[in-house]
């Protein structure tokens, strides 16, 4: 199984060039790294990047994460929270996420 984070452009090449990162605003807002499922990534994406353009999705190992945290969310739903900065090793793959007038379209396999 793979969680998900969703970077805008500038968050991956944060990311990208220091090897690391603390988050975005909401991340840093809350104190960790938030993190979807694939049963729960297309919800953030509607609900926190409509429209956003420049976005990629990253993959990372659940199991290899230190300092993850299953807490319940959106309504008790479980997800995965970082209490660490995320490194650039952690990063299985990253690939785009374009959004379209249909709404965000995902890499195949994830949903």
């Amino acid at each position: 199984m793979k969680i998900y984070k969703i970077f805008t452009a500038d968050e991956w090449a944060e990311l990208h060039i220091n090897g690391k990162t603390k988050g975005a605003a909401i991340d840093l807002a809350d104190g960790y790294i938030h993190f979807s499922t694939a049963q729960t990534v297309a919800e953030t994406a509607a609900k926190y990047f409509a429209n956003v353009s420049g976005l990629m999705i990253l993959a990372v190992e659940p199991d290899h994460c230190t300092d993850l945290k299953w807490e319940p969310s959106r309504g008790g739903i479980l997800f995965p929270h970082l209490y660490r900065e995320l490194t650039l090793k952690d990063v299985i793959w990253a690939k785009p996420l374009p959004c379209t007038s249909n709404g965000h379209d995902f890499p195949a396999g994830i949903l």
